[in-house]
């Protein structure tokens, strides 16, 4: 836990977008730009969080509230990082501030080979609820729905 006394969740902030995007571009094949993040910060629906250690931004996730439904789309931590509980700790936060924006459920897509986060979302409480066919390229892959309803 002492990883953790040092770690921020904050919201993301336009000067947060480069370490974001650079984390973004460790992460996954098909990274968001950035002028898509930059357009996030005056999206009304956004949720997006950043944790930051030591000023930099070390995870983040981004989600958007429409009507009572909570839709993950990005979760990511550095890979030097991971295993400390930052992801678990962005979730706890998102379900913090959707229970007190009295959202329905949270909703996300994660590849079915992903087993890590897979469990990562169980222990955050999340449940299986579908199968979309084919959902990913790089390499092709179905994509399993986990929700968690608040």
């Amino acid at each position: 836990m002492k990883q953790q006394e040092k770690l921020r969740i904050l919201p993301m902030a336009r000067e947060m977008v480069d370490d974001i995007v650079a984390l973004e571009e460790t992460c996954f094949a098909h990274p968001w730009q950035k002028q898509t993040l930059l357009s996030e910060l005056a999206n009304p629906t956004a949720r997006f969080l950043a944790a930051l250690r030591e000023g930099q931004v070390v995870g983040y996730l981004g989600a958007n509230l429409i009507a009572g439904e909570c839709y993950i789309a990005d979760l990511a931590v550095r890979p030097d990082e991971r295993r400390r509980g930052i992801a678990s700790l962005l979730l706890q936060t998102l379900t913090e501030q959707m229970q007190a924006e009295q959202a329905a459920f949270l909703t996300l897509e994660v590849r079915v080979s992903n087993k890590e986060a897979i469990a990562l979302y169980q222990k955050a409480g999340f449940r299986c609820v579908g199968v979309r066919p084919r959902f990913y390229d790089d390499p092709p892959e179905d994509a399993r729905i986990m929700t968690k309803y608040l």
